[in-house]
């Protein structure tokens, strides 16, 4: 029997074997760009401890280090966010593949092209776009990962000065030792709840938010196709 024999609804023996070729590399990619994630991920919870160690190192050793890791760790979140983005994408597209190509073998049904997956697959190739924003995926790290780093950061911040150098004896002196040079306390106080106010807004903002492709895309289209299929189950 020839090896180009029609398989299932319209696809060969060589196209099968391409599109499990296809799908090795789609994996590929997103286990790469998942590599990449749990790198910015470990660096930031290596230098969170780094600033602990620093802080905690004796009574009289400055709560900067916290507030200087806050801010590092923000940067790592930010680039952590357009990591995930790329993920994402190669993620969806062997998602695709295995809910559309390999599924339907696996139900004994053969590849299927009925529903029309392998064009708009086709299309993401022609036309490809990212298909979660990029506030969508930094609160998406943030609720799975930075918040808890955040979290204990604030937490350590607090319990420095509460407890460093001695015993916290009035909210005064909570402000006065948060002081950073000539910087007022009530300052310091004032960014830090801001900050923190920020990172939990962008959690909760984003916990509902339409989960589509880029803001242009969203706005022109209103809908992800390829979101849609990684979505539908077969029938």
């Amino acid at each position: 029997m020839s090896d180009d024999i029609e398989l299932g609804r319209g696809l060969s023996s060589a196209d099968v074997t391409a599109l499990s070729h296809l799908y090795r590399g789609e994996l590929y990619r997103s286990t790469v760009w998942r590599t990449r994630l749990d790198a910015t991920t470990n660096w930031a919870v290596a230098s969170t401890g780094i600033a602990l160690t620093v802080t905690f190192s004796s009574p009289q050793a400055s709560p900067i280090p916290l507030i200087l890791v806050s801010l590092l760790v923000a940067v790592f979140l930010a680039t952590e966010a357009r990591r995930y983005r790329f993920f994402d994408f190669w993620r969806i597209r062997a998602h695709i593949l295995e809910l559309h190509f390999f599924g339907p073998i696996l139900r004994g049904q053969g590849p299927r092209l009925d529903n029309g997956w392998n064009e708009l697959l086709y299309d993401d190739y022609h036309r490809p776009r990212l298909h979660i924003t990029w506030l969508e995926a930094v609160g998406r790290r943030i609720r799975r990962t930075y918040g808890c780093i955040f979290a204990i950061q604030a937490v350590a911040f607090l319990g420095k000065l509460i407890v460093h150098p001695t015993p916290l004896a009035s909210t005064a002196e909570l402000v006065q030792r948060a002081a950073l040079g000539p910087i007022p306390g009530w300052i310091v106080l004032l960014c830090g709840a801001a900050f923190h106010a920020g990172w939990i807004s962008a959690a909760i903002i984003t916990y509902h938010a339409r989960r589509g492709g880029d803001a242009r895309a969203s706005v022109a289209h209103g809908h992800d196709p390829i979101l849609e299929l990684a979505r539908a189950r077969q029938g």
